[in-house]
């Protein structure tokens, strides 16, 4: 592979969460190419009537940004008003990506492996003459089939993500619009994993306001487009924020997986579904929704167990009239 000297910029999106920035910006620091690599910050401002508390909180995480040399150039990029996530990673995107070409997606709860980059970059320059490629990914679900060392899947993702301005010209926000033409296509059920995820739910649910996800809406957008996203079989990005501290996800614990300390190597291979990583992806949707039906059941049961006394009292007494 011809050497690649052309790094792409990273671009990290924060808000209100000092720690987690922190945790991100440090192991950002520790890859290889961070020193060779420029860093913009986009970070979010104030909701209208934010406490005192939840201003100390967006302070921090700015100065926690600032505190260090973390990249080779370091650019951070302040709102005055809160513009919510999903409307500052289309726009953070949208102005690096323009102006450079390609970029490198990170947010303020993933954790990267010192190979992240590498990864990044090597990939972002094997395919990107090619068409069919919309996006890299670093994150991979947990699985334990053996998998290529990098695979492909329809669509896009968005946990440690790197794109081209070619393949983000294809990102159509209108969610309305995305939805009628997996309808007309008749592809819910494949978009879906086979019914084991709900994708078209999630999309459903951004059209009404429920959500607000740009991640269903670029990757309806990509698959629309019949362009995939490639994939390492190890995982080289964590999430760490699902501990209840971020503004749209609670404390989950299933979706965990390991961070690898290993280099992957990208070699270049025709863009076409992996069959083998779809159905490993489709047994890991099985599970997880399993898993979640028990839970949710355990709490049906437990409320039940609360209710029937006062039930039966309550019946005894109506009786008695």
């Amino acid at each position: 592979m011809k050497k690649n000297n052309n790094y792409a910029p990273i671009v990290l999106f924060i808000y209100n969460r000092p720690e987690h920035t922190l945790k991100t910006l440090e192991a950002l620091s520790r890859n290889i190419l961070a020193d060779k690599s420029d860093l913009f910050i986009y970070a979010d401002g104030p909701k209208e009537n934010a406490t005192k508390e939840q201003l100390l909180k967006i302070q921090k995480t700015r100065d926690a940004a600032k505190s260090q040399q973390w990249c080779k150039n370091v650019t951070i990029i302040k709102s005055e008003k809160n513009k919510g996530l999903a409307a500052s990673i289309i726009s953070g995107v949208s102005e690096i990506v323009n102006k450079y070409g390609s970029i490198i997606v990170l947010e303020d709860d993933l954790i990267t492996s010192p190979y992240f980059l590498q990864y990044m970059n090597d990939a972002l320059y094997i395919y990107k003459d090619n068409n069919k490629v919309a996006c890299i990914n670093g994150y991979v679900e947990p699985h334990k089939k053996q998998l290529p060392e990098t695979f492909f899947l329809k669509g896009a993702d968005c946990w440690g993500w790197a794109t081209w301005k070619r393949a983000w010209d294809f990102f159509n926000p209108n969610g309305k619009d995305l939805l009628e033409e997996l309808h007309a296509k008749k592809c819910e059920k494949h978009f879906n994993f086979d019914n084991t995820f709900p994708y078209v739910q999630m999309l459903e649910e951004q059209i009404a306001g429920k959500i607000n996800s740009w991640a269903i809406r670029w990757l309806a957008s990509a698959y629309l487009n019949e362009m995939y996203c490639l994939y390492p079989n190890q995982s080289l990005v964590v999430n760490d924020g699902f501990d209840g501290s971020g503004s749209h996800c609670g404390k989950i614990e299933y979706i965990q997986t390991e961070l690898t300390d290993s280099k992957v190597n990208v070699i270049y291979q025709e863009p076409k579904e992996c069959v083998i990583a779809w159905k490993a992806y489709k047994r890991i949707y099985i599970k997880r929704r399993d898993s979640e039906k028990t839970r949710n059941e355990k709490i049906v049961f437990y409320i039940k167990s609360i209710l029937r006394p006062f039930y039966h009292l309550i019946k005894k007494i109506y009786n008695q009239y």
